[in-house]
């Protein structure tokens, strides 16, 4: 039988902290319709509504049901689960899989992953850490873990995660995109800025990846072409909204206070946008015509 766990409104975070959740596992972390990066086993093809999601996630309730802790179903129904932001639901479906086949990886990246969008840091930590092995390491699951040091304030050690899993995966967006806000929450604008650069032209790359790169160009006072870069997904006015809060936020004091610390009134200067990242980070990724949020709901990392 199913045990629904209520779903708990997360703490407010900065942006940048929640698109490193959201992006950790791999940039089909930040596809809401994406097939989980870390072992699911779901075959969504096209975008998908949340009605669809909510009746892929009876259906594969259903299966649990009939089965619980199997591999295929599990991963499958926790993916629908986090779809529609059932994400402790969908922490319980997977430490139930986790209990039965303790050392399958493709089960801890899943069940590690969705830790980290719940705020269970250290057990997520714990969890990515038996997820692979130095043999045989898994670029996904180094990024996965690179996100979660990034929200645990270890950023030198995420840093040094995401190029161990760049050495696997050369270029991938995902990881490119963690880098980079890695380095912006170290306060290393430039770097930041260069490689978020090379994320948003690698292959692949989604909106998701070009806001972060307008943020960091706002955070560094480069509006204009932060501007630019946010009118290539969001709508004129949206994007012009985006920019007039981040030139507030730079010209809050402390704001790298701020950013670290999620204090989303005085960096933004409006109440924090519910975010679905993160992501990611890591949260629903921004889309349409929403603004770039300053500020968002940690959800993660990589949906």
């Amino acid at each position: 039988m199913r045990v629904y766990v209520p779903t708990a409104r997360p703490p407010l975070r900065p942006l940048l902290l929640a698109c490193v959740a959201v992006i950790g596992l791999g940039l089909a972390g930040c596809k809401k319709d994406g097939p989980d990066s870390t072992g699911s086993l779901s075959a969504a093809s096209g975008p998908r509504s949340t009605e669809a999601w909510r009746a892929s996630s009876e259906e594969w309730g259903r299966k649990f049901d009939a089965k619980p802790g199997d591999k295929t179903i599990s991963l499958n129904y926790a993916h629908a689960l986090r779809m529609i932001d059932q994400r402790q639901q969908a922490v319980a479906v997977l430490q139930t899989a986790a209990l039965k086949t303790p050392k399958d990886t493709d089960i801890l990246a899943a069940y590690g992953k969705a830790l980290s969008e719940v705020g269970q840091l250290e057990q997520a930590r714990d969890v990515l850490a038996r997820a692979h092995t130095p043999e045989r390491p898994d670029w996904r699951v180094l990024s996965a873990q690179g996100a979660v040091a990034d929200q645990l304030g270890q950023h030198a050690e995420a840093q040094s995660l995401y190029e161990a899993a760049l050495r696997l995966r050369p270029n991938d967006p995902g990881v490119l995109a963690n880098m980079g806000l890695s380095y912006a929450l170290s306060q290393r604008l430039p770097e930041a800025e260069a490689t978020l650069r090379q994320a948003a032209q690698a292959p692949g790359a989604d909106q998701r990846v070009r806001q972060n790169l307008a943020l960091v160009l706002g955070l560094q006072g480069k509006f204009a072409e932060a501007e630019k870069i946010a009118s290539q997904d969001l709508a004129p006015i949206d994007a012009a909204q985006s920019v007039a809060a981040m030139r507030q936020m730079v010209a809050q004091p402390n704001n790298w206070a701020q950013i670290r610390n999620g204090d989303a009134k005085k960096s933004a200067g409006r109440p924090a946008p519910q975010q679905a990242a993160a992501a990611s980070v890591a949260a629903k990724p921004t889309g349409g015509t929403r603004p770039l949020d300053l500020a968002a709901q940690a959800n993660q990392p990589a949906e």
